[in-house]
């Protein structure tokens, strides 16, 4: 699995490292389809970390949402918990990325049993949901912002929820089943 190759260097526990776009930008709306996904690098345990560009190759998943311990956001990633080997049929990964610290996400993991990693989004705060424009300025934390990105790196597919509504998988499930073969 990529996820397990993930790189053991990088930045500091919880920073991120952009490519593409400013996150001085401000961007105001969600990456449309058709664009270039920014890459990234974030870490998914204090001393491992992961970039969008390890993936390439292979169908991805972005879930961005709020926080590790509000109940939607809880209901959620349960869901995709349970939809994983579903996701994994078209060979794709599931990234789960929030504002929260990368000890906040291994305690919210292992409390619901997850099985795919959470990537910390937490220094500079919230700079890779500013990249995908999925970051509530005003609160402090990520919209709840779905993207699926293709083999190539582009944006198939996107859906920004109301953060009180869990978004469910059917969206995501159609977007893998229309990506090309």
């Amino acid at each position: 699995m990529a996820i397990e190759n993930a790189k053991l260097h990088g930045p500091a526990p919880g920073s991120a490292v952009l490519s593409g776009r400013s996150v001085a930008a401000g961007v105001d709306e969600v990456l449309p389809v058709g664009a270039v996904a920014p890459d990234f690098r974030l870490h998914i345990t204090p001393d491992q970390t992961l970039a969008l560009s390890e993936l390439r190759g292979k169908p991805v998943i972005l879930a961005f949402y709020p926080a590790d311990w509000s109940p939607v956001c809880g209901d959620q990633m349960a869901l995709y918990n349970e939809v994983l080997p579903e996701f994994q049929k078209f060979g794709a990964e599931l990234l789960g990325v929030s504002v929260d610290g990368v000890w906040c996400h291994r305690a919210f993991a292992e409390n619901r049993h997850l099985h795919f990693p959470l990537l910390a989004d937490f220094e500079p705060k919230g700079a890779v949901a500013q990249l995908y424009g999925a970051y509530r300025r005003a609160d402090g934390f990520s919209e709840r912002a779905l993207f699926v990105i293709d083999k190539s790196g582009i944006i198939a597919w996107n859906y920004l929820s109301p953060v009180a509504v869990n978004p469910g998988a059917d969206g995501i499930l159609q977007a893998l089943e229309d990506l090309p073969k």
